[in-house]
């Protein structure tokens, strides 16, 4: 609250609020003064004024907007009411006496009808519309719907749209209480649409309360009733284009996109004729480009209304080949401007109009939204019309189109490759230079769009046409572009791919290097850069020749026009560096370090590219170092944590301001509304914070316990980013940092390197990163991100041990339930739109890859929880217990095999990791598992017959009634036809390790003579490693101690031993532990000395002759 006002404040207060309306006026007019000292003193007293005179002050308010002459008063004494009475908990409107109340109401409403300024109407339509959407659903204001009625009906045109106006903003904050008067609303409205003569105003303000209202009711039946009302609002439209209003059709088109966005299934009954009639505007090269763009807009926002009406426009393939043809159409409007052939960054787009970027824009969209069945049949034959045309802009057309479509098409395009391919590489000999530039462009955005299977297929076509691009002297744009080329194409390649060209590429760029142009030598160093990433220790033959070339450009490029060359010789550099290792970049990274140190002491300016690239090169030259890097951290770190705590650049407006957030200035703005705020954010700050974030992760990374130093400075800075939702990839940094930061504190307190710090130290720094981790995972938007969070959550656990306190581990469990229940409304959600009229294939592999994120998620929820039960044993149980209801519905047969897997894996560790406390679970999950041992997915089989094995060992009495039940479920997937296929091995080696765990601990409950001979005939196994190990160590364990059953009568299995033996030893280390391969080598020597040598003759030569020589030299030796 405000001090007490002073005696000359009270003086003041009662002039402003006396009979004379002249203090009052002045008031309101200094309180719009551009004097910051005169305005400042104003607002104290209009704040003073409001906490002694609330009621005064309001009616005053009224009444200047009310009878003052002056506009601007008026207008400012709209805005001031407006926040005095609906700044939500702080309203000044429930507390007025009754009678202020009653005053200011029928004030407002008298002002009305008497205000003669369109823009003072529309401000005081905003505080009316506030304020009664506060007070209306409690019946605090019963004349405004009979006034608005009555206005709505009226000669007046600015009545009927200011009333209009009011519906609108009502029909969005308390829709629900116009309901009751859908019927009237659905008459007043047609009326004032229908009206031919009416005023544009008032049709524009009956469109918006249309579409407002449409969107507010939640029956679709309710909505279906405004249905009659498209034609008359598409009259609206079709009449102000035909008299010249464009200004009017925008609005009309701006309202329409807003209804596509959020009801696009209103608009199904009549999507031909709009879609039709958006189209035609779109083609109408006489009307204003504005107008066209937006209804392109319009139909591209349709398309992308995926999850509201799945399909739709699929269904429509006239237009989007009409769609296709208009957009490639815009692309034409392109100038040879000559300052393209300057060469210089600025001039990139030079020729290029505000059509050609709507149009690259859309294209883009709209393969995005509709895919690669919908789109590639249309530009199959859009596409080589252009090309096959003669005007150079035709043919830049057509492969600006390709490259914006590809990302969209991949899957399909991946499918058409030599059509795809053979299309661009003709065009790289157009005589256009902004041709040629467009199909090394779109060769660039292929590779990335359409990799790795582009190079693996096309690389001997590909990589000679780009050297050859590079040789283009003439335009030192296409040169430069070429390389960039290179770069997209490299960072999808092998490096068996790319060792026959580096000598042609690599040569090529250095020639590139000593260009005089600085965007050829830029475009060459990046390309060398992820040359050198692709082919990594190929690269050490060109080192000694590129290496002095990049240093020279680092030392030599200091002035300003220059910083950006010098930033990516850093890049190189360090890229090369790690390439090449250690050993071969050791001298020279000493001076490069040098010169990156004294230019970290240097002031440069805060837009210096150079920040960002030398923060990376840092981390890269500790990649290549590792520990050698140390005595430079007091350098690099400082301003890493500077870059990694800025604050984000960010200016808020409100959502419905006049006020844009100027874009045009910046291009590096990015805009975002949340609720009733617009926040604009300068985008180059969030990119240095999050690579710097990122850079903090690496350096724990690799650092390992040297960079426990730097601990209590980094998590402060990195915990609270968990939670920073301007930016993505910040987050995402974050999150990996945090086991991390934990893994360093440990290893540096075992290995005595923690400053004196001990075990406690490790407690206080896990109870600062987990509760925030998961109180993050609350309130994360981004699926993948949660993902992300368990799965650092989980390694945080593993790296801590049992230190967490019990309420810690409930926050945890808690946050579990919460993940899969949120998870499971996601998909119900997706599974409604799967029911929507217009669903196809196409939306269905759309959702399909949406709900394969969802068992990622539940993949770390697994895990999550494995570790748990791993790192607290019995004492975990109560959990599970309260966790059962969530998981026992993932065992059900409507569940992704990924969930049922997880779900049986859970119960694999309680049984395997909680003794004898689990048994109380077998009545409940053993039925659930041996059903599960017959699931048609591999994985799943796999997880059940582990189960079964676990059970079958620490089962006891518990498992002896389903012995039988097991072994026929067991037969079943050893039997299987394709048991030992690549997918089935696993599945199969763990049904085998299970059936040897119930010859080992149910021996009596079996027909041993049967059963232990048919699990040596499956012996050995070779798929799993881990159960190869157990069971072969088993037979080892059972030949020792002269098992009966396993040698059968006379010994007649002893061969097959033997032969197992044979093949366990030769593989080396896969298939044995050394100590169990040196137990079977003395037992074979055993059986050589005991055994008669015929018998062992026989066994011998059942081996293949490489087994026969390895076993000889190993039982020799």
């Amino acid at each position: 609250m405000a001090s007490d006002p002073t005696q000359i404040q009270l003086a003041q207060i009662a002039a402003i609020l006396g009979h004379d309306p002249t203090p009052f006026e002045t008031l309101i007019s200094t309180l719009m003064s551009t004097n910051n000292d005169q305005r400042s003193q104003a607002e104290t007293l209009f704040n003073l004024c409001k906490q002694t005179h609330p009621d005064n002050l309001s009616l005053k308010l009224a009444h200047v907007l009310h009878s003052s002459p002056t506009p601007e008063s008026r207008a400012m004494s709209a805005v001031l009411l407006r926040k005095l009475l609906t700044a939500g908990e702080s309203s000044l409107y429930p507390s007025l006496s009754p009678a202020a109340q009653l005053t200011l109401k029928s004030t407002l409403l008298e002002s009305i009808t008497r205000e003669t300024t369109r823009t003072i109407t529309k401000k005081l339509c905003d505080t009316i519309s506030e304020l009664a959407s506060s007070v209306l659903p409690e019946n605090g204001w019963p004349e405004i719907l009979p006034f608005m009625f009555q206005c709505v009906t009226s000669e007046n045109p600015k009545l009927r749209e200011s009333s209009l106006l009011i519906f609108a903003q009502l029909a969005q904050y308390i829709g629900e209480s116009l309901v009751p008067y859908l019927d009237t609303l659905h008459s007043v409205f047609s009326e004032c649409l229908g009206n031919r003569n009416a005023d544009s105003d008032v049709r524009i303000a009956a469109f918006g309360a249309t579409i407002n209202f449409i969107q507010c009711l939640e029956s679709a039946s309710d909505r279906d009733k405004f249905q009659d009302l498209l034609p008359m609002m598409m009259q609206t439209l079709t009449e102000a284009l035909n008299l010249g209003q464009e200004a009017t059709a925008q609005e009309v088109l701006e309202l329409l996109i807003e209804l596509a966005g959020t009801e696009p299934r209103f608009l199904r009954k009549q999507i031909v004729e709009i879609v039709g009639a958006m189209l035609q505007i779109a083609e109408a090269e006489s009307l204003e480009d504005g107008t066209r763009h937006l209804a392109v807009e319009f139909v591209i926002t349709l398309a992308e209304a995926r999850e509201r009406a799945p399909g739709m426009m699929r269904k429509l393939p006239q237009f989007i080949r009409k769609l296709f043809e208009v957009l490639m159409k815009m692309l034409l409007d392109i100038e040879d401007d000559p300052l393209w052939h300057n060469a210089t960054e600025e001039d990139e787009d030079a020729g290029e109009t505000s059509n050609y970027s709507v149009g690259q824009e859309c294209l883009d969209r709209l393969a995005m939204a509709l895919g690669g069945n919908t789109i590639v049949p249309v530009a199959s034959e859009l596409l080589p019309v252009y090309l096959g045309a003669p005007e150079w802009q035709k043919h830049h057309a057509a492969l600006i189109s390709l490259a914006q479509i590809a990302e969209g098409c991949s899957k399909v395009m991946t499918k058409n490759l030599e059509q795809v391919v053979s299309m661009v590489l003709n065009s790289f000999q157009d005589p256009h230079p902004r041709a040629r530039w467009a199909a090394i462009n779109a060769i660039g955005q292929l590779s990335t769009d359409l990799g790795p299977d582009l190079q693996v297929q096309y690389h001997h076509l590909v990589l000679p046409a780009l050297v050859a691009a590079m040789d283009d002297y003439q335009n030192p744009r296409v040169q430069a572009h070429a390389a960039s080329a290179v770069l997209n194409f490299t960072e999808n390649c092998t490096p068996e791919l790319l060792v026959p060209y580096l000598d042609g590429v690599v040569g090529k760029l250095l020639v590139l290097l000593q260009n005089g142009k600085q965007m050829v030598q830029e475009g060459a160093l990046t390309a060398l850069a992820s040359v050198a990433d692709s082919s990594q220790e190929h690269f050490q033959k060109y080192y000694d020749a590129v290496m002095p070339y990049l240093k020279a450009i680092l030392v030599n490029a200091t002035d300003k026009a220059n910083r950006m060359l010098r930033a990516k010789s850093m890049e190189c550099i360090s890229l090369v560096g790690m390439a090449v290792g250690k050993d071969k970049f050791r001298d020279d990274a000493k001076q490069v370090m040098e010169v990156l140190m004294s230019l970290q002491g240097s002031n440069l300016e805060t837009d210096d590219p150079t920040i960002s690239y030398m923060l990376q090169a840092w981390a890269r030259l500790c990649k290549c170092l590792g520990q050698d890097f140390l005595p430079y951290m007091n350098v690099v770190m400082p301003p890493l944590l500077h870059s990694a705590q800025l604050k984000p650049d960010v200016t808020i407006t409100s959502a419905d301001s006049d006020a844009e957030i100027d874009e045009s200035d910046d291009e590096s703005i990015e805009t975002i509304t949340l609720g009733d705020k617009r926040i604009g954010i300068k985008t180059s700050v969030l990119e240095e914070k999050a690579t710097a974030c990122n850079m903090l992760c690496c350096y724990a990374d690799e650092l390992k316990e040297g960079f426990f130093p730097w601990i209590d400075q980094v998590a402060p800075t990195l915990v609270p980013l968990l939670k920073f939702y301007f930016h993505e990839e910040v987050r995402k940094a974050a999150v990996s940092a945090m086991p991390e930061l934990l893994r360093s504190a440990k290893l540096a307190v075992e290995k005595g390197q923690s400053q004196g710090r001990n075990e406690s130290y490790i407690k206080q720094l896990s109870d600062y990163i987990i509760p925030p981790l998961v109180e993050a995972l609350h309130k994360e938007p981004e699926t993948e991100i949660c993902a992300n969070m368990l799965d650092a959550l989980n390694e945080c656990i593993q790296i801590t041990g049992p230190i967490l306190e019990e309420s810690q581990v409930r926050s945890i469990v808690e946050e579990i339930k919460h993940v899969i229940t949120a998870s499971s409304t996601r998909k119900r959600e997706r599974a409604e739109r799967a029911k929507a009229e217009d669903f196809d294939a196409e939306e269905g592999e759309l959702l399909k890859e949406e709900n394969e994120q969802e068992d990622e998620l539940f993949d770390q929820v697994g895990d999550c929880l494995g570790t748990l039960i791993k790192t607290y044993k019995a004492s975990f149980l109560p959990f599970f217990d309260e966790l059962s209801s969530y998981l026992m519905p993932m065992w059900g047969k409507d569940r992704t095999a990924e969930e049922r897997r997880i779900a049986i894996c859970i119960f694999d560790d309680v049984a395997e990791l909680c003794g004898e406390a689990a048994l109380k679970y077998y009545d409940t999950y053993l039925p659930f598992l041996l059903e599960a041992c017959n699931d048609e997915n591999a994985d799943v089989r796999q997880a059940a017959v582990y189960g079964i094995g676990i059970c079958a060992e620490f089962g006891g009495l518990a498992f002896r009634p389903l012995v039988g039940e097991a072994l026929s479920r067991l037969d079943a997937v050893i039997r299987h036809p394709r048991a030992l296929h690549s997918d089935n091995v696993m599945a199969y080696d763990n049904a085998v390790s299970a059936l040897g765990k119930i010859c080992q601990f149910h021996r009596d409950g079996i027909d041993a003579a049967q059963i232990v001979p048919a699990w040596l005939s499956c012996l050995p196994i070779k798929g799993d490693l881990v159960e190869a190990k157990v069971v072969h160590d088993q037979l080892c364990s059972m030949v020792e101690r002269s098992d009966m059953e396993l040698l059968g009568p006379n010994n007649q299995y002893l061969s097959k031993i033997v032969t197992v033996f044979a093949e366990v030893i030769c593989a080396g280390k896969d298939l044995a532990s050394e100590q169990t391969a040196s137990r079977m080598i003395n037992l074979l020597r055993q059986l050589q000395q005991t055994l008669p040598p015929s018998a062992l003759a026989s066994t011998w030569s059942s081996l293949q002759p490489q087994q026969q020589i390895a076993l000889q030299s190993i039982l020799s030796s």
